[in-house]
């Protein structure tokens, strides 16, 4: 590994490999129901740029919206690769959760109705990662990641937890969510769709607030409580340790990326 400061590195577990965001670059690496591993890369779409920088919430929603934007172009260059929700089952329990969150909604009152509607919602992603290998693949991006950013050539013995997981993103966005539209129905008799979707950005938002603020004093007390939920998320659901083979399909993210962003590989 080189001396140069490691790059930030993020991601996202596919069905059968591995997505990876760098600072410019994106890669994927995936294994073909051959058995062969494939990879491919792109330069990342970039909204950011002028004074939506500086504000508040509205950079948590353009940096969301960054990397949404590179899954089609992971599809297009990669359409091997499975998508998290590419199952019929996932795509059940999202259309039940959708149809079952607006029944609800018109029948529940108070901060434990908007607490029951926000567990609903991940229902979804709860089931995602029950079947298949996506848990695993999750626990290889942690662990791709960290042996990385550690300097390690052997990803291992790494945490299948990692302290940058979107499992930190729930618990804040939850809450904003529940506590949004709770104050939404007390300021308007009749809220819309629209006044439901400016509460669900602004709880985006929010949620990359937390989770910056979190990372800008990782050792506090405060923090440590925020991460809390993600963490046993991660721990009891979120992951699974990873075959040698799925391991192999890491590196070759890893090695994309690297290479992609003008990085030697380890």
């Amino acid at each position: 590994m080189s001396d140069r400061e490691p790059l930030r590195l993020g991601g996202m577990a596919l069905r059968n490999g591995l997505l990876v965001h760098g600072p410019t670059h994106w890669a994927a690496a995936v294994r073909t129901p051959g058995g062969e591993i494939r990879a491919a890369s792109g330069r990342k779409p970039t909204l950011r740029g002028g004074p939506i920088d500086g504000i508040p919430g509205a950079r948590g929603v353009v940096r969301m919206g960054e990397a949404m934007a590179v899954i089609p172009l992971v599809k297009l260059a990669l359409p091997e690769a499975r998508l998290p929700w590419q199952d019929r089952t996932v795509i059940g329990a999202a259309a039940t959760a959708t149809i079952g969150g607006a029944l609800l909604r018109k029948r529940v009152r108070g901060a434990g109705g908007e607490a029951a509607l926000a567990m609903l919602s991940l229902l979804p992603s709860l089931i995602a990662l029950r079947g298949g290998d996506l848990a695993a693949y999750h626990g290889v991006e942690h662990k791709a990641i960290a042996a990385y950013e550690n300097g390690d050539d052997d990803a291992r013995d790494a945490a299948k937890e990692h302290d940058r997981c979107g499992s930190h993103l729930m618990a804040p966005l939850l809450a904003s969510n529940a506590a949004g539209t709770a104050v939404l129905k007390r300021l308007v008799d009749r809220p819309t769709q629209l006044h439901g979707a400016a509460v669900s950005l602004a709880s985006i938002g929010l949620a990359v607030e937390v989770f910056a603020w979190s990372e800008r004093h990782a050792g506090s007390a405060t923090t440590r409580a925020l991460r809390l939920p993600g963490h046993e998320l991660q721990r009891l659901l979120g992951t699974r340790e990873p075959t040698e083979s799925q391991l192999d399909v890491g590196r070759a993210a890893l090695d994309e990326i690297l290479r992609a962003e003008g990085v030697a590989p380890a």
